[in-house]
């Protein structure tokens, strides 16, 4: 039975750059191949997939042709990667991260798995610390408000 088609949105940090689009499933996906992590500057990309129809930009993105089969859309203002596509692909991908709403996204696979750095999967163990919590962070917050 297919999954009912709902309607997401999400954009980047500065606000500049928003978007909707369909997605048929909260099924996602890490790529650990070296460009995503360039690009991302992270160990990973979370990715999910969407139709390129899909996706109704209230502005146009800028893209960034990171090799000479792939482009990514971003914002130029504060840097926000906001996916990853094929030019001649009907299909593209979305950054998890530039999600409005994160819940319910659950990943399923990981792509790239040559350049997997396997310290970085199961991280359970590591202590954990709230940005409501720790001191210096909230004495930055602080002291912006009084401005």
């Amino acid at each position: 039975m297919a999954e009912a088609s709902e309607t997401v949105t999400g954009g980047c940090q500065c606000g500049r750059i928003r978007y909707s689009a369909q997605i048929e499933s909260r099924q996602a996906y890490l790529c650990h191949c070296r460009m995503c992590q360039r690009a991302t500057g992270g160990v990973a990309a979370a990715f999910v997939g969407v139709e390129k129809a899909s996706v109704s930009w209230s502005t146009e993105p800028d893209w960034y042709a990171s090799s000479p089969i792939a482009q990514r859309p971003f914002c130029a203002t504060c840097g926000t990667p906001l996916g990853f596509a094929y030019p001649d692909a009907a299909k593209m991908d979305l950054t998890v991260g530039s999600l409005d709403d994160l819940s319910g996204f659950v990943p399923i696979s990981h792509f790239g798995a040559e350049t997997i750095n396997e310290v970085w999967l199961d991280t359970r163990a590591l202590p954990r610390d709230r940005c409501d919590s720790y001191p210096s962070l909230v004495a930055r917050w602080e002291r912006a408000k009084e401005r």
